[in-house]
């Protein structure tokens, strides 16, 4: 598996790619969660390619995932951006969750920008809030390096500070202009696709997690083992089971998303602009 989905496959994926979209390198790689891909419609001069046209890619199967490549330029910079992601939850192992991180490094990406809905735990976390991501806890027990070492990886990745620090602050100062009231968290993965029982999140709060969902962070683990700068945003889309009166759905989330897509879009283009070169 993590051969099937590993450096040899991510650079033939990234060729295929770079018939499609030409010799421009992208910057930085984005990748939209559920109801924030309207991103994707900002970048200019874009080339869209669906999931399914990707060497290596599964179909996306997630209703608010649109399932499309989209490069181009955002903020007069070379972007490539993924509206839609792998779950574990779709039957997907690790490796094939984070392979589209592989896949736009070997395009040329360094800075690797993730965002997802997430599940508040946090009192002060409220729906429609933006939370940037300031550590992880990886509750799914599962890790994308596990096995054959790819080349480029490092077979230890220093995790002390897998989100950048300096990135998280040109976030804040971005939305500190912009007047987007933003908070910082800790983000809990869990495998899904259940959503978490009381007594779960419980739990999670007591570990630490202001924010619990089921994705981003397989990807950041293979950005950091690449040596790519990492961020992360989190759209707080509904309060943890337990924190609200009624249940939480899918088509709730969807449609917070959706109203704070304006908020979301704005930063990300802010940031984009004012994003450092890696060095």
């Amino acid at each position: 598996m993590t051969r099937r989905y590993g450096f040899e496959a991510a650079r033939e994926s990234a060729d295929a790619i770079r018939d499609r979209i030409g010799p421009a390198v992208p910057e930085i790689a984005i990748t939209l969660g559920s109801g924030l891909g309207g991103l994707a419609d900002q970048i200019e001069n874009s080339v869209h390619i669906p999931f399914a046209e990707i060497p290596g890619f599964p179909s996306a199967t997630v209703v608010g995932h649109a399932g499309t490549l989209v490069a181009g330029t955002l903020a007069g910079r070379q972007v490539v951006a993924l509206a839609g992601r792998f779950h574990m939850y779709e039957g997907h192992a690790p490796q094939v969750a984070a392979f589209p991180v592989r896949m736009m490094h070997a395009l040329g990406a360094r800075t690797y920008f993730a965002s997802n809905a997430a599940g508040g735990i946090r009192r002060d976390l409220v729906t429609g809030d933006l939370m940037i991501i300031e550590d992880h806890l990886n509750l799914a027990w599962s890790n994308p390096l596990t096995g054959h070492v790819e080349d480029g990886d490092e077979r230890f990745p220093d995790m002390s500070a897998p989100y950048d620090m300096m990135l998280r602050s040109v976030l804040q100062s971005c939305a500190d202009t912009l007047g987007i009231v933003v908070k910082e968290g800790v983000y809990a993965w869990l495998a899904g696709p259940s959503y978490e029982t009381r007594a779960e999140v419980r739990m999670l709060a007591r570990l630490g997690a202001d924010a619990v969902g089921m994705s981003t962070v397989p990807e950041i683990i293979v950005a950091r083992a690449l040596g790519m700068r990492a961020v992360g945003v989190s759209c707080i889309a509904n309060a943890a089971s337990g924190l609200s009166e009624g249940p939480v759905l899918h088509s709730d989330v969807l449609e917070v998303t959706a109203r704070a897509a304006e908020c979301f879009q704005a930063l990300v283009t802010a940031f984009v602009g004012r994003l450092p070169p890696a060095k």
